[in-house]
């Protein structure tokens, strides 16, 4: 089993994680889901493919991105460090 991080924007109170839980969920190859709802991120275990994730996050309203590592080594919320 592999796991995808993603940034997630527009999250902030606890009705968002439950949405953006079901929304997962409802993915194909989705067996977890932990949002960290105060840093922005999700961890999605499982096959599920990583634009699947994203356009269902789009569809309800939470737009996302896949986590990256910044230059300095550590990671960035929105992947704009330049």
């Amino acid at each position: 089993m592999s796991s995808i991080e993603l940034n997630v924007r527009e999250m902030s109170c606890s009705s968002c994680v439950k949405h953006v839980t079901e929304a997962l969920t409802a993915v194909a190859g989705v067996n977890a889901v932990d949002v960290d709802l105060d840093g922005g991120r999700v961890k999605v275990s499982g096959q599920a493919d990583s634009q699947a994730l994203i356009s269902a996050l789009d569809a309800a309203g939470y737009p996302a991105a896949i986590a990256s590592a910044a230059h300095d080594g550590h990671t960035t919320c929105c992947g704009g460090c330049h």
